[in-house]
C-alpha cells in the first residue's frame, strides 16, 4: 500500500505541475486522482475531494477541469465528493456545483456544444453556451452527462448512465437517455 500511496501522489503533482497551466485557481481540500486544471478562467473548489480510492480509474484514470476562456468558471462548493476520471468543461459560461453533492466515475459536465450543428458553423467558433447548475445536496451515478443549460434542483438523484439535457426539479428522480422523471424522492 506504501508504493500505491507514493505513485499515486507523484500522478497528482506530476498532473499539477507539468499538464495544468490554469491561472487562476483556488482550491482547497484533498486531490487524490491525477487531475488537470487547463484554461484562461476561474477554478474555484473549497473543501472537495477530487477522486476516491479504492474505485474504478483511481490508478489508471484522470481528471479533468477546464476554464476555457477568460469568462469562463467552474465553481465547486464544500463537501462535494467526485468520483474518478471526470471531465468538466466551461467554455464561455459558468458550471456551478452545490454543497454535500455525491458524483460517480465517468461524471461528465459541459456548458457549450463547442460546435454548430449548420455545416458554415462547424468551425466557425458560432456556438450556444449556457450555465449548468448542480444544486445542493445532488447524488450523481456513474458515466452521467449533464449538457449545456441544465438546472439540477437540491436534493435530485440522477441515475447511471443518464444523459442530462434538461432542468431536474429538487427532491426527484431522474435516469435514462435522454434523462426523464422516475419518481419524487419522499422527505423524512
Amino acid at each position: 500500500m506504501k508504493f500505491m500511496y507514493r505513485y499515486t501522489r507523484l500522478r497528482v503533482w506530476f498532473y499539477r505541475k507539468f499538464f495544468s497551466n490554469i491561472r487562476k485557481l483556488k482550491f482547497t481540500g484533498k486531490i487524490l486522482q491525477a487531475t488537470q486544471f487547463i484554461g484562461t478562467g476561474e477554478i474555484f473548489a473549497q473543501n472537495v475531494e477530487l477522486g476516491v480510492f479504492p474505485s474504478p480509474y483511481f490508478t489508471n484514470g484522470v481528471g479533468y477541469i477546464e476554464a476555457r476562456n477568460t469568462t469562463a468558471k467552474i465553481e465547486i462548493l464544500d463537501n462535494t465528493f467526485i468520483n474518478n476520471n471526470f471531465v468538466m468543461i466551461a467554455d464561455r459560461t459558468k458550471i456551478t456545483i452545490g454543497r454535500r453533492c455525491l458524483i460517480g466515475t465517468n461524471f461528465f459536465v459541459t456548458d457549450s456544444d463547442f460546435h454548430g450543428l449548420a455545416i458554415n458553423n462547424r468551425t466557425n467558433g458560432n456556438y450556444e453556451c449556457l450555465p449548468v447548475e448542480i444544486g445542493d445536496d445532488v447524488f450523481i451515478g456513474s458515466d452521467v452527462k449533464i449538457l449545456k443549460g441544465v438546472k439540477i434542483g437540491q436534493g435530485a438523484v440522477i441515475a447511471n448512465g443518464a444523459i442530462v439535457v434538461k432542468d431536474v426539479p429538487p427532491l426527484t428522480i431522474f435516469g435514462g437517455i435522454p434523462a426523464k422523471f422516475v419518481k419524487n424522492i419522499l422527505v423524512d
